[in-house]
């Protein structure tokens, strides 16, 4: 099938927010006519036999017509506020339990070490990992309303009946609903189901009030009025089934779509088709509903597969069929699972017919090139394959717009590789709050002086968590060195999940303790401010804020493109010339250059370029690509990224909202 790219994936998901805007208006206006209508019957005699459309303008219309409104609002408001902790709130609604980073059971080191290879390879912080111990059915679901603060929920059955290819396949799925901004919207459309859901619990609830306060008041004068409570419970309880009905319409409206194109993203991003082809043959033949929760049928559209049995499932489910996705991701794909399932072929040879096998342990990630490890140590370090080697540069075949939102093999290895490097001692502190914090400041004095370094860590409060902890930096700073600031990025996405953990006066005490670090000695360099950055968007007071589109065209922005494309074009360049050239090439794309009145700016703020960023971020998605291109001009058009290079790209891909893969050419 035909892929779109990250942008217009992010452009279709907005697309499907006003769509889900409208099927709740017209839930809504349909719920009501027919409360409407039953309140018609209720109160014909005292109204004068009225036509209904006459009632309905009367005053016992509107305020039927006003409280179901009403109602419906509440229902959906109360569940959005409950909502607002986003994904972890979702997964505590629905039983899952936080995996311990450094846990001892195999499955669950098994399912972190998959997701941590892919979201190093994407470029995105690592997200939460919650398990639901009691649910044995196979399926997973992200939740969340930015990248930065997401959380993966994953079944117990999926971590032990799928195999490692076949978990990665479902882990690369649920990777590209983090991409695409599904998860917003799916957590928006649980909060929209609630309130059309209202109506049919408040009839459950008068129906069940009518018959125990019957049997308790049996024929006293009270029964007609029990009887009447009873018989709009009904009412009411059957008018909900219509909005159950119209809640599923809606989940299938806005989901069965977006599943084709996470099963064709997560091959896209596994090269290894088979992968969830076979997750999905087991969800056909075991089945992947939650049975532990009462939620199930509220996270139906979320899921990997469906949740929750219902009738007239063609009509009301939120995924395609099973077979029908097996075949989209390749044609007679479910015929050879069949055929293998009835051969009972050994488990280990089940999915690996269709292509050469990869090395034990590594599951579709393919071992790396030789040329990449050198790419990731030294001052000069290069994050492209093209370090190596004593061949001219070349330009890279692929537009760098092309890469945001999807892992490419370049990247995967850099995952494999960059993990395996790691000393376990390293690695296990970036599971801690304290380790991780004080990998922030490790990467700020790694390259100071013994005697700077004490210096500079006496600026830093006295704190449990915040403050300077010498034993634990004596463990990160050697390892910092060793494994080069070419991956200073990959560490600190590692270490999200643990920062994540931090109280919000902790997070806001972390930042400020940057700050301080950075400021020290008058001079902010470029990974300084992308650290500063960094932090205060994933960890900020507006951390899970959504940034609207403020701009559907590129003259509001022309200011803000020419500080951050001045500021490449002379970092890319050796000379005052060849940045001016540079600049009026990257602009090029955006106004006319040919007169030269425009030349690159001589000094760009640090303030300047965070005021930039914050603009360019509000542009459309689909006019995004076009100023990654041009940053991406600035720093390959010699054919090779140096490191501040590659920290000012990451900069800018993160303010951007636009996940960017480590190795990028």
């Amino acid at each position: 099938m035909a892929h779109p790219g990250f942008f217009q994936r992010q452009a279709h998901a907005r697309r499907n927010t006003s769509l889900l805007v409208l099927l709740f208006i017209t839930a809504v206006a349909l719920i009501t006519l027919a409360v409407a209508l039953v309140g018609y019957f209720v109160t014909r005699s005292e109204s004068s036999g009225l036509a209904f459309h006459h009632w309905l303008l009367s005053s016992h219309g509107l305020l039927t017509a006003a409280t179901v409104v009403l109602l419906i609002g509440l229902g959906s408001l109360l569940r959005w506020v409950d909502l607002a902790g986003g994904g972890s709130r979702v997964a505590k609604m629905v039983g899952a339990r936080p995996v311990d980073p450094d846990t001892r059971d195999s499955d669950e080191r098994k399912l972190r070490n998959i997701v941590e290879e892919m979201a190093i390879a994407s470029g995105v912080p690592v997200p939460e990992l919650y398990v639901m111990d009691q649910e044995t059915g196979i399926n997973a679901f992200v939740a969340g309303y930015t990248p930065g603060e997401a959380v993966m929920v994953v079944t117990h059955g999926a971590i032990t009946q799928l195999s490692r290819d076949e978990l990665q396949g479902v882990v690369a799925h649920e990777f590209s609903h983090i991409f695409n901004g599904d998860m917003r919207l799916n957590v928006r459309l649980i909060a929209l189901l609630a309130g059309i859901l209202m109506i049919g619990q408040i009839g459950g609830f008068l129906l069940r009030t009518s018959f125990y306060r019957g049997h308790r008041v049996g024929r006293s004068r009270d029964g007609r009025a029990q009887a009447a409570m009873g018989i709009i419970g009904l009412a009411l309880f059957v008018i909900g089934y219509v909005g159950v009905f119209f809640g599923r319409l809606i989940q299938a409206a806005v989901s069965r779509q977006r599943e084709m194109l996470a099963d064709a993203s997560s091959v896209q991003f596994t090269r290894n088709p088979e992968g969830i082809a076979g997750a999905l043959f087991k969800i056909g033949l075991k089945g992947g509903y939650l049975d532990t929760t009462s939620h199930a049928s509220d996270m139906n559209h979320m899921c990997f597969g469906e949740s929750a049995r219902m009738k007239f499932t063609a009509l009301l489910a939120s995924h395609p069929p099973i077979d029908e996705r097996i075949n989209a991701i390749q044609p007679g794909m479910l015929a050879r699972l069949r055929s293998r399932l009835r051969d009972t072929e050994p488990g280990a040879d089940l999915y690996r017919s269709s292509g050469p096998a990869p090395a034990a342990g590594t599951s579709g990630f393919t071992g790396a090139a030789p040329e990449i490890l050198g790419p990731v140590s030294g001052k000069g370090a290069r994050t492209s394959p093209l370090a190596s080697g004593t061949e001219a540069p070349t330009k890279p075949a692929r537009k760098f717009s092309d890469q945001v939102g999807t892992i490419n093999r370049q990247s995967e290895d850099f995952a494999l590789r960059f993990l395996s490097r790691l000393p376990a001692t390293f690695r296990n502190l970036l599971y801690t709050r304290a380790g991780a914090v004080q990998l922030c400041y490790a990467m700020l004095i790694s390259e100071l002086s013994r005697e700077q370094q004490v210096q500079r860590l006496t600026l830093l409060p006295p704190h449990p968590v915040l403050g300077s902890q010498p034993d634990l930096l004596k463990k990160l700073l050697p390892a910092l060195k060793t494994i080069g600031d070419g991956v200073r990025f990959p560490a600190l996405e590692l270490a999200m999940p643990a920062l994540r953990k931090l109280d919000p006066e902790e997070r806001e005490g972390l930042i400020t303790n940057v700050q301080k670090l950075v400021a020290a000695d008058n001079r902010v360099s470029l990974f300084e401010l992308a650290l500063t950055s960094f932090l205060s968007r994933h960890l900020g007071a507006e951390a899970d804020r959504v940034v609207p589109v403020r701009f559907k065209s590129y003259r509001p922005v022309i200011p803000a493109l020419q500080r951050l494309l001045s500021l490449l074009a002379r970092a890319g360049s050796p000379s005052q010339a060849d940045a001016e050239t540079l600049y009026r090439e990257a602009m090029a794309g955006f106004m006319d250059t040919r007169n030269g009145t425009q030349p690159v700016l001589e000094k760009v703020t640090m303030r300047q370029l965070r005021e930039a960023l914050t603009a360019l971020n509000g542009l459309s998605p689909l006019l995004k690509p076009a100023v990654i291109d041009a940053c991406g001009h600035c720093i390959t058009h010699d054919g090779k990224v140096e490191t501040r290079e590659y920290e000012l790209m990451r900069l800018v891909a993160d303010q951007m909202d636009c996940p960017m893969p480590p190795l990028m050419v």
